[in-house]
């Protein structure tokens, strides 16, 4: 009797820990689905004469329709004119040609979604001199 308990609390505790296993497993999996920023032209925080154009490479393919850059002053006004677009070879990297900025602190402003649908977005400052 003594035995049967023991197997029964064994059985119990095991049984306890799979729901926090499939947790873990389908929170790790959502991780992996999101694209983030790996490198960023300018770079963030950098101090830079005007650039031609925003480039993000993200650390994975993008969907073209809904992944977007925007670049804006430091009144919050958008200094691009034209829109972002994602490279149709290397679906991972995105840009948006700018004007001829004057000085002073802007910030790109980023929506990557994964080309299984997962949206992340942020954004990130740089200086003109």
């Amino acid at each position: 009797m003594k035995n049967d308990r023991h197997d029964w609390l064994c059985w119990l505790r095991a049984a306890a820990k799979v729901p926090m296993l499939i947790a873990g497993l389908v929170f790790a999996s959502a991780a992996f689905a999101h694209v983030f920023p790996q490198k960023q032209e300018p770079g963030a925080g950098a101090t830079v004469a005007s650039p031609a154009q925003v480039r993000v490479i993200f650390d994975g393919p993008l969907e073209p329709s809904f992944s977007s850059l925007t670049v804006t002053d430091a009144s919050g006004k958008q200094v691009n004119t034209e829109k972002s677009v994602v490279d149709a070879r290397q679906t991972a990297q995105m840009s948006v040609p700018l004007p001829l900025l004057g000085a002073g602190h802007y910030t790109v402003h980023w929506v990557a979604v994964a080309s299984d649908g997962h949206r992340t977005h942020g954004d990130y400052g740089f200086d003109v001199k």
